[in-house]
């Protein structure tokens, strides 16, 4: 599985990817975040989180430095012990959430996806 960003024909850069990126601008390749450290630039815990999402859930905006370009992604932490400033590893895990606690069809999407990780 990889962490799809989009590099647009313009040098921009974006996770997640979009049909069409700044100023119109065509996608002109896909770029493997999970291959690449990122810097916490703010987190949160939540503890007041919706059905099948793990309690406490920590959650962070991190920033890869890709090639010069700012990617910038949300996700969960794997752990609440992190500062502002860490660095993070994507991490791929199976269940970002339990798929039977929510409204969804558990068949109807996926439910894998990537936590960040302190280095």
């Amino acid at each position: 599985m990889t962490m799809d960003a989009t590099r647009y024909e313009n040098g921009s850069i974006s996770y997640p990817g979009h049909p069409r990126g700044p100023g119109g601008s065509n996608p002109a390749e896909t770029i493997d975040l999970s291959e690449y450290t990122a810097e916490v630039i703010t987190w949160t815990t939540s503890t007041a989180t919706p059905p099948g999402v793990r309690e406490p859930n920590h959650l962070a905006i991190v920033e890869f430095d890709v090639d010069g370009e700012s990617v910038r992604a949300i996700g969960q932490l794997t752990t609440g012990d992190v500062e502002t400033g860490d660095t993070v590893q994507p991490v791929h895990v199976d269940e970002l959430r339990e798929p039977g606690a929510g409204i969804r069809e558990p068949e109807s999407q996926d439910w894998d996806g990537y936590r960040f990780e302190p280095v």
